[in-house]
């Protein structure tokens, strides 16, 4: 019988963001994950901007995107770099992160996640996820390890979840907020229909003690990277020491049996080719003890909307 291959997790050692060190950070964690691009391979880079406040926390770091991009054009790839946050474009949370300025000499530009095309959820209904998505060869999804007060704690799959298009997200947690783990389910049927998928988080500054916006920095000191963006998630949830019956996305993963979901498991399990969990103290990551109800409210949701229009308006 073959043995399964264990799921490469490289997870890296990294006190600060300064370009040349973040380079080469990159560089090493790709290789060691065994990450490959063909040149001319279409690579949406997704990196979280989630919104313009407290950008610096809330949205992955610029030189860590920026890190991205430059290995997938050294290799010769077609790189689009976009997000779709759930009110107003991503090219002012772009601006407001740094991470406009720091792709302009790239010959890049931030986009925003357009082009709604339905997807059939599993516990019924359709939402609209970005054709620019679909359409891609490859995703590489470049999250914040955050905090959140409804799933806990998010990385690279909960990313995923900006793939649909605009407000529907919003009005997804209008819609599926009241039933019990139909949020969950509703992010990994989007998992499941984006082309390949690869996972990179930076945990440099974690943002702890709210999120996924607001919050305080946690110099955890990490920036991690796998060909299997879920086994590098769960990889961080322990490290934080959670459990599944914490974090309901990794219970939903548990549930449908993805790859990675269970590392005690032999189809699940992974090696650390650098460092190890253990290399990280996140003994002062401080999560909120409860869950924020999953919907909502209208009244949010009408706010959300018209800041979203003063924003195009100015």
């Amino acid at each position: 019988m073959i043995e399964p291959e264990c799921i490469p997790i490289a997870l890296l050692q990294q006190a600060h963001y300064e370009r040349n060190a973040m380079q080469d950070a990159v560089e090493r964690l790709f290789g060691a994950s065994g990450l490959r691009f063909s040149p001319g391979e279409r690579v949406l880079v997704k990196p979280n901007l989630v919104s313009r406040s407290n950008a610096r926390l809330s949205c992955t770091h610029p030189t860590v995107v920026r890190a991205v991009c430059v290995h997938l054009l050294d290799l010769g790839a077609s790189v689009r770099v976009a997000d779709s946050p759930a009110f107003g474009s991503a090219e002012r949370v772009a601006r407001a992160c740094g991470l406009e300025d720091a792709l302009r000499p790239l010959g890049l530009a931030v986009g925003t996640l357009k082009r709604p095309a339905p997807l059939a959820l599993g516990l019924g209904g359709s939402i609209g996820v970005s054709r620019m998505a679909l359409e891609a060869s490859c995703i590489v999804s470049v999250a914040r390890l955050k905090a959140h007060g409804q799933f806990r704690v998010t990385a690279s799959v909960k990313n995923l979840f900006g793939c649909v298009c605009g407000c529907r997200k919003a009005l997804a947690h209008m819609r599926l907020g009241e039933t019990p783990g139909a949020m969950e389910s509703m992010v990994l049927d989007v998992f499941a229909a984006l082309p390949r998928v690869v996972g990179v988080v930076d945990g440099v500054v974690a943002l702890h003690r709210g999120g996924p916006v607001h919050g305080e920095g946690y110099p955890l000191g990490l920036i991690g990277a796998s060909p299997e963006p879920l086994a590098l998630d769960v990889a961080l949830f322990r490290l934080l020491g959670l459990t599944p019956s914490q974090v309901p996305l990794w219970a939903e993963a548990l549930r449908r049996g993805l790859p990675g979901a269970d590392p005690d498991t032999q189809a699940g399990a992974v090696r650390y080719p650098l460092d190890a969990p253990q290399d990280f103290d996140a003994s002062g990551f401080v999560l909120q003890p409860g869950l924020d109800p999953m919907r909502f409210e209208p009244l949010r949701f009408v706010r959300g909307r018209l800041k979203s229009l003063l924003h195009q308006l100015g």
